[in-house]
């Protein structure tokens, strides 16, 4: 499309629009993998032109394994976006990790069990690697803009997914802590890896809402919590990715843009000639 939009904002839990959005135009989109959680706004914010899907739809009635991760993310690329900052509600498995805080983690552990993991299927093999899920060029611009917002803000961490919709007990809680993770949420994983396959930029600006369960002299986690917070941080999520437009750079250093590039592994000869048109939009530069 003309004028499209190369960055995206999906919005998670308590944000279902995008504030300071201009000019806004709603495209209802259809893909391979299905509609996405929510239709995508396009508009100008602070004079770039940026996408916004709201992840668990507009009032927030799509449980977390029931999001369309595989259909969020191809319609984004379709639609021209290189790169996604994901705005996520997180539970703190540290001390130092405060409500409040934001937290830029650096590592994925999926804990999910029913999810759509892959567009890679039906005939079609590719194994991407994802030794390093965030993309480190975005999130280190990202770590810069929420703290030039005046936000307290973490660089690094290990973030678990887990399946969801409930919360965890104390002992699951614990022993991630023993694992050594530092966040857990319920939306990062598949959406990370499909980004990934996307070779789409991906980042995650993490808003710490409560302590989980572990935490003996703080009450466990409720959605009161999590949306209390998420509605104070939500003025400074909305200056974070006004700074980050404002100071990102043009040129990418980092080679998100080539994840597939060695990671296709069937002969083109071999896939299935429906399995191929499906995922034209992402093969086509590789096989011709």
């Amino acid at each position: 499309m003309e004028d499209h939009p190369k960055i995206a904002v999906i919005g998670g839990s308590g944000l279902y629009e995008m504030p300071g959005l201009a000019d806004v135009q709603e495209i209802d989109i259809n893909t391979p993998f299905g509609k996405p959680s929510s239709p995508i706004g396009i508009g100008t914010f602070n004079g770039h032109r940026i996408a916004f899907i709201a992840r668990h739809g507009i009032g927030h009635f799509i449980t977390p394994t029931e999001v369309p991760y595989r259909a969020n993310i191809f319609a984004l690329k379709s639609l021209g976006v290189e790169r996604v900052i994901s705005i996520s509600a997180c539970g703190s498995l540290r001390e130092d990790y405060h409500p409040g805080d934001i937290v830029i983690p650096h590592q994925l552990f999926d804990n999910t069990r029913f999810r759509k993991t892959t567009f890679f299927e039906d005939g079609f093999v590719a194994h991407v690697s994802v030794a390093d899920p965030f993309c480190p060029d975005l999130s280190a611009q990202l770590l810069a803009a929420v703290d030039r917002s005046g936000g307290v803000v973490h660089a690094g961490g290990a973030l678990i997914t887990i399946e969801g919709p409930r919360f965890s007990s104390r002992i699951e809680s614990n022993t991630f802590r023993a694992w050594g993770m530092s966040l857990i949420n319920m939306s990062t994983a598949p959406e990370a890896f499909l980004a990934k396959e996307a070779e789409m930029c991906y980042a995650v600006m993490n808003h710490v809402t409560d302590y989980d369960v572990w935490h003996v002299s703080e009450q466990p986690v409720t959605v009161d919590m999590l949306i209390d917070t998420l509605n104070r941080n939500a003025k400074l999520a909305q200056a974070a990715v006004a700074n980050l437009l404002l100071n990102l750079p043009e040129t990418k250093e980092c080679d998100c843009s080539e994840t597939l590039a060695s990671a296709m592994i069937t002969q083109p000869d071999s896939i299935p000639a429906d399995t191929r048109q499906r995922l034209s939009f992402l093969i086509d530069k590789y096989i011709n």
